[in-house]
């Protein structure tokens, strides 16, 4: 049906203002829709009429642009009236013309204002829309002590200034796309055209442009799920996400691509490889060498909630693989309950805490920690259902998948966890490795739009592994991922800062 309506000859706008409004009384259901209004006036003995969508449109603007319309004299519109009228009479930045009924409607239902003519063949679109917006906030997913505090919103051309603040070069280009049959959701790919590799972004361009679904409710996650090549049952997130404009800018500068989807505050960049969603901004906004530290302290917090369960369920059912020093390692009374069951019921109850509280009001927040502590901490160990060292450990591994800057990631690791856990649980030693080695290859066969989630660990390059290890000074760290392919500036005739510091 999508390609039917697409297939469809457009309809010529009439000469007959009577004509018009009869098709778009039809065509909009103006009488069933209140917010569909339709505003018949005269201008300069000319009959118009004005159709727009309230709450889309900024009645200030559009009032202003009235009273300008109401001093045109009596027939001065007699000959070209809509040249004469956006040459003279509309002063307003964003005006364009519309030759069919179908495009002006189309630009209508995005909030534009579309006014028609009597005796003319075309309409006049008058981009004076509004949308309900907040203001740019530091996002809580990625809050930092040091930087700025602004934020992307709900309004695509709110995220786009704020990109456009930080990187005033003219070759960055917004590309503006549409998806969704019915939502003609507004979709934007950004990146800068002489650093960008074209291939990646006519590959961006053209997944976004397959895109055939009658909508994007869900904004960014239903584009990502459509755009990203693989397997939509893959663990791990293909795109990083980002609210934070100095980030999306940081990455732009590299040579990713940037996908932006209207009513979302969340950026995907791509492509996106498993250390870019181990990265965080509060790195570079310390020195160099606290930047070092945060970034192993990140590090070994994953690494920990990744694997100190599965060791430890290890080395308990396992007491010989405990060196002497550390024979105090396990609990002295088991319980009743196996081992692998609290730590899978304790995952559980605290996935169950964790849901809870986000869908729980503020005001009733701190409430829920406090019976999740007292029930799944004090009392349940006093009951025997969990062991104290379960408790103890569970709470570290939990703290690990915090410490992940990714939300996709850090739940793609606790579904690891878990495997890990079964598989020592039913094979022991050889499990354990036999899961780790599953995990690993599972990361290393993953691509994100053709570059290897493990880049640069797998295919090594130590020159790109060391700037993943070792958080780089700024005025050294302006290099370009090599697996991006980025363009060389100097074959254009266009110096690179980069390469006049010798990198």
């Amino acid at each position: 049906m999508a390609v039917e309506a697409n297939e469809r000859k457009a309809t010529r706008i009439s000469r007959k203002l009577d004509e018009n409004i009869s098709l778009l009384e039809e065509m909009m259901s103006i009488k069933e829709n209140f917010d569909v209004i339709l505003r018949e006036m005269t201008i300069g003995n000319v009959r118009t009429a004005l159709l727009f969508i309230d709450g889309l449109t900024n009645d200030q603007t559009v009032t202003l642009i009235l009273q300008e319309l109401v001093d045109v004299k009596r027939g001065e519109l007699s000959l070209n009236a809509l040249d004469k009228l956006i040459g003279r009479h509309l002063p307003y930045t964003e005006v364009e013309k519309a030759d069919s009924l179908e495009d002006a409607v189309s630009k209508v239902l995005m909030g534009t204002q579309a006014l028609f003519i009597n005796g003319e063949d075309s309409a006049v679109i008058i981009d004076a829309r509004t949308y309900p917006s907040r203001q740019p906030e530091e996002p809580d997913l990625e809050k930092v002590v040091r930087g700025s505090r602004d934020g992307f919103v709900e309004t695509l051309v709110f995220n786009t200034a704020l990109i456009r603040r930080r990187i005033r070069d003219p070759r960055l280009r917004m590309e503006a796309l549409q998806a969704g049959d019915r939502s003609k959701t507004d979709v934007v790919i950004c990146y800068i055209k002489d650093v960008a590799n074209p291939q990646l972004v006519e590959n961006v361009r053209r997944n976004v442009g397959r895109i055939n679904i009658d909508g994007l409710p869900m904004a960014e996650k239903a584009v990502e799920e459509l755009i990203s090549p693989g397997s939509y049952w893959n663990l791990f997130p293909k795109v990083r996400y980002t609210e934070r404009p100095d980030v999306a800018a940081v990455h732009l500068l590299e040579g990713h691509v940037l996908v932006l989807v209207d009513t979302s505050p969340s950026v995907m960049i791509t492509p996106a490889t498993y250390w870019h969603h181990l990265q965080h901004a509060e790195e570079y906004r310390q020195s160099p060498s606290t930047g070092v530290y945060i970034r192993w302290v990140r590090f070994a917090g994953i690494a920990i909630s990744l694997f100190l369960l599965p060791l430890w369920l290890l080395v308990v059912m396992n007491p010989g693989l405990i060196p002497p020093d550390l024979r105090f390692i396990g609990p002295d009374k088991p319980g009743k309950v196996p081992l692998v069951l609290q730590f899978i019921a304790a995952e559980l109850s605290v996935d169950m805490v964790r849901l809870a509280t986000i869908h729980t009001p503020n005001a009733l927040a701190a409430g829920i920690s406090i019976i999740a502590a007292l029930l799944l901490g004090q009392i349940s160990v006093q009951v025997g259902l969990f062991s104290a060292e379960v408790v103890l450990y569970v709470a570290v591994a939990m703290i690990g998948i915090f410490l992940t800057p990714s939300y996709e990631l850090g739940w793609s690791n606790r579904i690891i966890r878990l495997f890990l856990i079964l598989m020592v649980a039913a094979f022991g030693l050889p499990g354990f490795i036999a899961g780790s080695l599953l995990f690993t290859g599972y990361l290393a066969f993953t691509r994100s739009f053709g570059v290897p989630y493990l880049w640069p660990l797998i295919p090594f390059n130590w020159a790109a592994l060391k700037n993943v290890l070792v958080r780089t000074p700024v005025p050294v760290s302006n290099v370009r991922p090599a697996v991006l392919k980025p363009l060389d500036r100097v074959s254009q005739g266009i110096p690179d800062p980069a390469l006049k510091r010798g990198k």
